[in-house]
């Protein structure tokens, strides 16, 4: 776990460098997550969590810019054991770099890969944890591919919706192949204003 917080700050030290090229700014709202099993034909639900981290968006022309991230994202799902939900948590850093296409008026659409490095986890019934599954069952990275909109205004404030689709087979502990699916709802801030209009 220390490498990957050793990486996060590697990439955030990365951004400060280069901060005289680059729109910085903050992000953070809401998760929508699930998987997708191919393999046991079992049915899982939506999950709520959280996402926040940092951002640097670099303008290669007035139209197109590179913005990687550093974001802490409460992932994973709900499933159903006899009568009993439960409330499966995985918390991940995940790293994207998005390519950012500008539309005009501050709106802009969005695609790029995702890194993540898995924290820890928590699969609880109530407030009760139930140990049914643990970190050892599900593997450190998960490589994903985000595609977005958004919108960027001339404070500094803007909105982002993006859904990352899971690449590859999370699944420690068994043949069935699971992936991880999040829809995020972000509120962005920009520490300079809205920067470089489109």
């Amino acid at each position: 776990m220390k490498k990957i917080y050793l990486l996060a700050l590697v990439a955030m030290a990365g951004f400060a460098v280069q901060a005289q090229n680059a729109d910085i700014g903050l992000k953070g709202g809401l998760n929508l997550a699930t998987w997708s099993n191919n393999g046991s034909g079992a049915a899982y639900a939506n999950r709520l969590g959280f996402n926040g981290g940092l951002f640097a968006q670099f303008r290669v022309t007035p139209q197109f810019a590179v913005q990687p991230e550093v974001v802490y994202s409460s992932q994973g799902t709900k499933y159903t054991i006899g009568n009993q939900e439960h409330d499966l948590k995985l918390n991940y850093v995940n790293i994207p770099v998005m390519l950012q296409a500008m539309v005009g008026r501050g709106f802009y659409a969005e695609a790029g890969p995702q890194i993540g490095f898995l924290t820890g986890t928590a699969d609880k019934v109530g407030d009760v944890e139930t140990g049914y599954f643990t970190t050892n069952d599900f593997k450190k990275n998960d490589v994903g591919l985000g595609v977005g909109l958004g919108f960027s205004g001339a404070s500094g404030l803007g909105i982002n919706g993006r859904y990352n689709f899971g690449l590859t087979n999370i699944n420690n502990a068994g043949t069935n192949k699971i992936k991880n699916n999040v829809l995020q709802v972000d509120l962005t801030y920009k520490f300079n204003g809205g920067g470089r209009r489109y």
